[in-house]
C-alpha cells in the first residue's frame, strides 16, 4: 500500500492523534474585565448565524457578586462584544447570592432563553430564566422557574416535537440525574423521578460498592432515534443512560469506558451517525474536583459508545481547561465550543469535525 493511502487510512481510523488544522479558530471571548474569575460557559448558534455565549463571573465561584454575563459575535464580525450583565443574584436590599451555570437555547420562534441558578451553595440552588427578543442584545427581568425545578443544569436542552427536554441533576442527597420538560403548547413543566443507577466501586471508599453518582447530563440522538446521555461522575468514568420513548423514561445509569476526572463535559449530535464529545480525557484517581482538568479534548463517535480523539483544545500541566459547551452550526456542521481557561477567561474554538 502506498504511503499516501496509509496516511489516509490512518486518518479515517483516528490513528496518529490530533490534526491541528481542524481548529479553524481559537480565541479569548473577552479581554480582562471587572470580574477576576469566570466559569461554566454556554453557547448558542442563532438562526441568523450569530453566536452568543454566557458564563458566570465575579470574585470567585460562590461569591455573592457573581453574575451572569453575555458576549455576542455577529455574523461577519471578527470580534466578540464586551461582556454585558444579563442577570444577578440580588434577592432583596439586604440579601444577595451567587449565580451559577447559565444555559442558552433559542426557541423555534427565535426568542433566546437563558436559564441559570441562584444560591448560596449548590444545595440552595433555585432555577431562573431570562429572555431576549433581539438575539441577546438586551434581556428581560429574570423570572423564577416553578418551585422544585432547576431547568437544564449545565448542558443545552433538546427540542423533541413540542417538548423542550432539559437534562438536569441534583447533588444534595448524592449525585442523581433527572429530566425536566417544558411543553411549548401548554407552557407547563414536568419532571421525571431520579433515574436509577447501577452499582459501581467507590473511589472515595475503596472496597465499597455504591450507586453510580452522576450529574450534568448532555443529550445526543442516535441514528435509530434513541436518546443517550453522557454524564459527569465521581467514579472515574463517564456514565450513560438511554431513552427509547423520547425522554419519557430512561434506562439505569451505567458506567462507560470513557475516562472522567469529575469535571463537566458536553456532547452533541453532528449528524445521525456522528457525535462529538468535549471533555478532559483523564482517568480519575480521587473521584473529586482535585483531579486534573487538563488536557481538554474533542472526540467523535459513530455510536455513542466508542470515542476517538479528534483534537486537543488546550493542555498545560497544573492548569485548568474545563466545563466545555458545544453546539453544531447547521450551515456547515462545524462545532462552536466555549470553555473555562484557568478560571480567568472564556475561550471560543471553532472546530471542523
Amino acid at each position: 500500500m502506498s504511503k499516501i493511502k496509509l496516511i489516509l487510512l490512518g486518518l479515517l481510523l483516528g490513528i496518529g492523534g490530533c490534526v491541528e488544522a481542524q481548529i479553524l479558530c481559537k480565541e479569548f471571548v473577552y479581554e480582562p474585565h471587572s470580574f477576576p474569575s469566570c466559569h461554566a460557559s454556554t453557547i448558542a448558534c442563532l438562526q441568523n448565524g450569530d453566536l452568543v455565549t454566557a458564563f458566570f463571573g465575579g470574585s470567585y465561584e460562590g461569591s455573592p457578586d457573581v453574575c451572569i454575563w453575555v458576549c455576542r459575535k455577529t455574523t461577519g464580525s471578527d470580534h466578540w462584544t464586551e461582556p454585558v450583565m444579563a442577570a444577578d443574584g440580588v434577592i432583596n436590599d439586604t440579601l444577595r447570592k451567587a449565580c451559577y451555570n447559565p444555559v442558552l437555547y433559542q426557541m423555534p420562534d427565535g426568542e433566546l432563553w437563558l436559564f441559570f441558578k441562584i444560591g448560596s451553595c449548590v444545595a440552595d440552588w433555585s432555577g431562573w430564566q431570562t429572555r431576549s427578543s433581539d438575539n441577546g442584545v438586551t434581556w428581560s427581568p429574570r423570572e423564577p422557574l416553578p418551585d422544585g425545578f432547576l431547568g437544564p443544569i449545565k448542558n443545552k436542552p433538546e427540542l423533541i416535537g413540542n417538548r423542550l427536554l432539559c437534562p438536569s441533576s441534583t447533588e444534595s442527597d448524592g449525585w442523581k440525574i433527572h429530566f425536566e420538560t417544558y411543553d411549548l403548547d401548554t407552557h407547563r413543566w414536568h419532571k421525571t423521578s431520579d433515574i436509577e443507577a447501577e452499582l459501581a466501586p467507590s473511589l472515595q471508599e475503596p472496597g465499597k460498592v455504591t450507586p453510580i453518582g452522576a450529574i450534568q447530563p448532555s443529550i445526543i440522538r442516535l441514528a435509530d432515534g434513541t436518546l443517550q446521555v453522557l454524564c459527569r461522575t465521581q467514579n472515574g468514568k463517564l456514565a450513560t443512560s438511554y431513552s427509547h420513548d423520547n425522554g419519557e423514561s430512561w434506562s439505569r445509569v451505567e458506567l462507560t469506558n470513557v475516562p472522567n476526572n469529575c469535571s463537566g463535559t458536553d456532547a452533541v449530535t453532528v449528524t445521525p451517525t456522528l457525535h462529538a464529545l468535549v471533555y478532559n480525557p483523564v482517568q480519575s484517581e480521587l473521584g473529586d474536583y482535585r483531579d486534573p482538568r487538563t488536557p481538554l479534548d474533542v472526540a467523535t463517535s459513530m455510536d455513542g459508545i466508542y470515542w476517538n480523539k479528534l483534537v486537543t483544545l488546550d493542555h498545560e500541566p497544573g492548569s485548568e481547561f474545563s466545563y466545555p459547551a458545544v453546539v453544531v452550526d447547521p450551515r456547515d456542521s462545524t462545532l462552536h465550543i466555549t470553555y473555562t481557561w484557568k478560571r480567568q477567561r472564556i475561550v471560543y474554538a471553532h472546530v471542523k469535525p
